[in-house]
């Protein structure tokens, strides 16, 4: 009996936590995966990947602690509004699409960082051309959750961070005359994304 009791009470927590949870999905078209370098030492080049797809798995719906936050984006897709450029970085001196077709990241820890109420340090593995790496960003929620005129609750999120983009492999560089080089090795990750929340 004792057992028994012990086993529905187990039960019940893990049906209470099921239930505790909230799901999101990201929305791709209120939200940017944007990125910048520091182009010829002089100025900043900013870029985007267009297509991409996330989720989210809360404890409530505005309690991000250990979160489960994870993100695909299609590679080929990088727009810095330059044809030749774009078509540069896709190819092997750069993201190499055709044999490395999925940037992806995982989160496995996101924690208050007493900042503000919902200010977030995201810890996760990003895997970019084939590699994979841990990479700590900075996760700024919204004060509140709204519902958009179609009944949606949307919450969001403001995620900076910067990469050095040669742990990933993308050596490629050119050195000016001047000195210094054409790209920058840190990249300054800045991305806003919108979430709706899963019925």
């Amino acid at each position: 009996m004792k057992k028994e009791l012990t086993t529905l009470a187990a039960s019940i927590l893990v049906t209470s936590a099921s239930i505790a949870q909230t799901n999101w999905k990201v929305d791709a078209s209120h939200s940017k995966l944007g990125f910048s370098v520091t182009h010829m030492m002089v100025s900043e080049t900013e870029g985007k990947f267009r297509i991409f797809d996330g989720s989210a798995t809360s404890k409530s719906d505005l309690d991000f602690t250990d979160a489960a936050i994870s993100f695909t984006a299609d590679a080929a897709s990088i727009n810095t509004e330059d044809p030749k450029r774009d078509g540069h970085l896709k190819g092997p001196d750069f993201f190499d699409t055709g044999k490395y077709p999925a940037i992806t990241f995982k989160s496995t820890s996101m924690k208050l960082n007493g900042q503000g109420k919902t200010s977030y340090d995201l810890v996760g593995d990003l895997t970019m051309h084939g590699v994979t790496k841990k990479v700590q960003l900075l996760a700024i929620g919204a004060s509140q959750t709204v519902k958009d005129p179609y009944g949606n609750t949307k919450y969001g999120f403001k995620v900076t961070g910067v990469l050095n983009r040669k742990d990933f492999g993308l050596n490629w560089n050119a050195a000016l005359e001047a000195g210094g080089v054409a790209v920058s090795d840190e990249v300054q990750i800045n991305c806003n994304i919108e979430l709706n929340k899963s019925k």
